[in-house]
């Protein structure tokens, strides 16, 4: 049973989220969103002593780390979920920095652009203004709603 919280944001982002065109848009779309822009963040350069340390320390791994920290007092479970799809992430990134022609912050720049075309079509589908518009910590909470699914069909607990 997730805390109160959790249940309260999650439900609150379900209730513009009805539509199953729209449904359908944000599963495609906001994983895109996330590793576009982990991508955008990736590509910010970083002192070369940090790099030296670890090709991973970078603006996108504080990101992840801040967020991971949100996630905590929301889901441990759910946290480590996020954990393991941003591990993911950042690998593909790897993949796509090393055979793309295109520099990876073009390639995300591209993909970014793209992912939100879509999901504000998919807003425009569902009648509904997106959840974030109202407040920011929905851009947080959109990830959430779409792996509590996943949590769910398989039978774990979040």
């Amino acid at each position: 049973m997730p805390n109160a919280l959790l249940a309260a944001l999650l439900a609150e982002y379900g209730e513009s989220h009805q539509n199953p065109t729209n449904k359908l848009v944000h599963w495609i779309c906001v994983p895109l969103i996330m590793f576009s822009l982990l991508g955008l963040l990736w590509s910010v350069p970083m002192p070369a002593a940090l790099h030296r340390l670890s090709p991973w320390l970078n603006l996108a791994t504080l990101v992840m780390v801040l967020a991971v920290a949100y996630y905590l007092r929301l889901s441990a479970r759910l946290s480590v979920g996020m954990v393991v799809v941003w591990v993911l992430m950042a690998a593909a990134l790897r993949v796509v920095d090393a055979q793309a022609t295109l520099p990876l912050w073009a390639v995300c720049l591209i993909i970014f652009v793209l992912a939100w075309v879509g999901q504000f079509w998919g807003h425009e589908v569902e009648g509904k203004k997106p959840s974030f518009l109202k407040d920011l910590q929905f851009l947080l909470i959109g990830p959430l709603w779409l792996l509590h699914f996943v949590y769910r069909r398989l039978g774990w607990l979040y």
